[in-house]
């Protein structure tokens, strides 16, 4: 008589439902998400690129004021404070509007300057404040965040004219983000197309194709930015402005794309089922479409969010020269033109708060390409 092996599982009792094991059958997002979620800085960069979008795409309920509305000019930050006039505790935030008080300065004899804790000013969520249309459509006048009272609250400060440095800095990320978005997307498209037709067909078609490309590299990007975008007489629409400098960033900047997207085809119309598809008398457009493209992609999308951060920093750089946004459009880079001056800096440094906003954006769409690179390619 044969002895029961002891090292399988004993059988199902009867009635018991038999769970057959899950199958390891993920498709290449699911493969990708799954490594990306291991990397922390990746995952920081995802998080942080999900709120700037949400930031730019709901900018008037994010802000706690409207961005053309005018108070004090050059008015310091007021930061929440959980303590009250008596140094108490107290469990709600607040601010100190600042106000002149009754004693004089003994050199200036102004009045003295300084907070208002008689007339504290709550804060909360979800609270009213000035109207506005959301997507120019619904009107509302409800705040993420702001005083409950619906009184100004500038946590950023102001600038020369009094306007609210945080609620325009929201509202500039919209236009930032956009110009930045529109501008990487021509790019892809137009790099991408190029790089997979000239990488395929080859021949004297991608010798002239890549002398062109040469050609474009070898621009003095600064110099013609600047010389492109004099052409635009000050008196032009904005939007005509706008759209120029969209044109000419993108003009400027499909050419390393399309390099880097000629390498990686030119590896892969070498494989053979690319190889085997010419053979069966696939065309030349199922072939890229359906066997290139997919392939080349994973690098596309890494190099589309290692690029959105330098089309960030070139428009506020840009902006700052006074050639990229003009008013009554809010940038980055329009609100850094302010900071030109060192004594404006030295004398009212919170004016520089755009530049934090630009260090974010920067590091969130770095931090998600590298994430996602690692995760595309993991070996």
């Amino acid at each position: 008589m044969l002895a029961r092996d002891t090292s399988l599982p004993p059988p199902p009792a009867e009635g018991t439902a038999v769970t057959k094991p899950a199958r390891g059958n993920e498709s290449y997002i699911a493969l990708v998400w799954r490594r990306l979620k291991r990397s922390w800085t990746g995952m920081a960069g995802f998080w942080l690129v999900v709120l700037l979008l949400v930031m730019a795409v709901f900018a008037e309920f994010m802000a706690p004021m409207d961005p053309k509305a005018t108070d004090v000019g050059f008015a310091p930050p007021q930061v929440p404070s959980f303590h009250d006039k008596d140094g108490n505790f107290v469990a709600w935030p607040r601010v100190y509007a600042l106000s002149d008080s009754a004693d004089l300065d003994p050199v200036t004899f102004q009045p003295v300057v300084g907070p208002d804790y008689d007339h504290p000013r709550l804060l909360g969520f979800f609270v009213h404040g000035a109207p506005y249309k959301l997507f120019g459509l619904i009107p509302a006048d409800r705040h993420f965040f702001g005083s409950l009272d619906g009184q100004p609250v500038h946590f950023l400060g102001t600038d020369k004219f009094g306007r609210d440095v945080l609620s325009r800095a929201i509202h500039g990320s919209r236009v930032s983000l956009m110009i930045a978005l529109t501008v990487v997307f021509i790019i892809t498209v137009i790099g991408t197309t190029v790089g997979m037709v000239s990488g395929y067909f080859g021949g004297r078609f991608d010798v002239w194709m890549q002398r062109f490309v040469e050609l474009v590299l070898a621009f003095p990007q600064l110099p013609l930015y600047l010389a492109l975008t004099t052409l635009i007489p000050v008196t032009a629409p904005t939007n005509v402005f706008l759209a120029f400098v969209i044109i000419v960033m993108s003009a400027l900047g499909w050419a390393q794309m399309s390099r880097e997207v000629r390498g990686k085809t030119l590896a892969l119309a070498r494989i053979e089922y690319v190889r085997a598809a010419m053979a069966v008398g696939a065309t030349d457009r199922r072939i890229i479409m359906q066997h290139i493209f997919p392939n080349v992609m994973s690098h596309v999308i890494v190099a589309v969010t290692l690029a959105i951060p330098t089309v960030v920093l070139l428009e506020s750089f840009l902006g700052f020269l006074g050639f990229a946004v003009k008013p009554p459009l809010i940038s980055w880079g329009l609100m850094l033109q302010d900071t030109a001056t060192y004594s404006v800096i030295g004398t009212y440094p919170w004016i520089l708060s755009p530049v934090g906003f630009v260090l974010v954006t920067v590091f969130a769409f770095n931090a998600l390409g590298d994430g996602l690179r690692d995760a595309v390619d993991p070996y």
